[in-house]
């Protein structure tokens, strides 16, 4: 074909992520263009993450725009991924993990370990490399919610974490008896969240989503002052009783440097089983006013399904045990909404290595 390199990178230039304000071409998403017999282009769209909800939207306009190019009558798109990484500390603790993500929320009992795994889970199905930290060391989640109790592997100085559901997982769960309580100081639960960041063998991951503590304390500092974390996921019910103690916890990561992603609203409406009526037992909206409010993205509703109760007490998150639910799509469009804000944060500004809070 007549038509030369120029002229398709010329037309791939109208492409532009929306939220960076570029063109893919410019942003080094677009790969090996080739031109062959019959008018047929081919090209590579490497996605900044495999869970990203506008990959759809990309490929069929990379497709509109070469399409219209003279000489052109096919078009061939490949897909790959290169998750971008938000630290610049390579040599630091974990230092094969690319983005750290903490999940908070100012108090217990809204479901944050539920939308944190499940968060989790979301991303690795798109392909991702992920782990997960459970880093409520009093009142621990994460084993029941994946349905794994075994022991890490102890090798010289490390530990190996536990998989399940094709995601590496560190939990106190996994070193001390079920019934057994975690009656520590402050110190001793410092030492214990070091020990998960810096000797866990995690390897190579796209994202550590990161289960916090309800409240604002110890561990949301030492994590803070450990780890440059990407970004921050606030969990919230849509009550004011909850959603006065989520804004503690969005001002708790102002305090750390730490950027926040958005706000979940959980619990959002309960669907009765039998009849799907739709009923707001907590109220509804709350957690999107609050976003509203504070100026950050509302990253969705979830719903309160008794699968999604049932799954968890089964060690099956909803979004695999039932993918088809109102619940488990909810929490695939957070999953891609999370992964779009961690793109977005990548390609503003480096993460620092901060803090200074007393």
């Amino acid at each position: 074909m007549s038509t030369d390199i120029k002229q398709l990178q010329a037309a791939l230039a109208a492409v532009k992520d929306p939220d960076l304000g570029r063109d893919l071409e410019s942003l080094g998403w677009i790969k090996d263009i080739q031109t062959g017999a019959g008018g047929t282009v081919s090209l590579t769209l490497q996605l900044a993450s495999p869970a990203d909800p506008l990959a759809d939207r990309f490929e069929e306009e990379c497709r509109a725009a070469l399409i219209e190019v003279p000489g052109v009558e096919e078009v061939k798109i490949d897909r790959s991924s290169s998750v971008t990484a938000g630290r610049v500390d390579p040599g630091g603790i974990a230092p094969g993990v690319k983005n750290f993500i903490a999940v908070g929320s100012g108090k217990g009992g809204v479901g944050k370990s539920t939308v944190a795994a499940n968060l989790a889970v979301g991303l690795a199905a798109s392909g991702a490399r992920v782990g997960l930290l459970d880093a409520d060391v009093y009142g621990p989640s994460v084993p029941t919610i994946m349905g794994v109790h075994d022991r890490p592997d102890v090798n010289d100085q490390s530990l190996a974490p536990v998989s399940a559901h094709g995601i590496s997982l560190m939990s106190i769960g996994f070193l001390i008896d079920p019934d057994q309580p975690v009656v520590w100081r402050g110190p001793m639960v410092h030492k214990m969240i070091q020990t998960f960041l810096a000797q866990v063998e995690w390897g190579e991951l796209d994202y550590l989503v990161i289960d916090m503590p309800p409240g604002t304390g110890d561990i949301q500092l030492t994590i803070g002052q450990s780890v440059p974390l990407t970004g921050a996921v606030i969990v919230s019910t849509p009550q004011d009783v909850a959603l006065a103690d989520a804004v503690k916890c969005y001002q708790t990561f102002q305090q750390m440097s730490t950027h926040v992603f958005g706000v979940v609203e959980n619990m959002s409406s309960f669907i009765c089983s039998n009849c799907s009526t739709r009923h707001e037992i907590f109220g509804h909206g709350g957690a999107a006013g609050m976003a509203e409010k504070l100026g950050l993205p509302f990253l969705g509703e979830v719903p309160l399904e008794t699968v999604t109760r049932s799954d968890s007490d089964s060690g099956v998150p909803v979004t695999i045990a039932h993918p088809e639910s109102a619940t488990a799509t909810a929490f695939r469009e957070i999953a891609g909404r999370v992964a779009r804000q961690v793109i977005i944060r990548n390609h503003q500004a480096p993460i620092p290595i901060k803090l200074t809070v007393s």
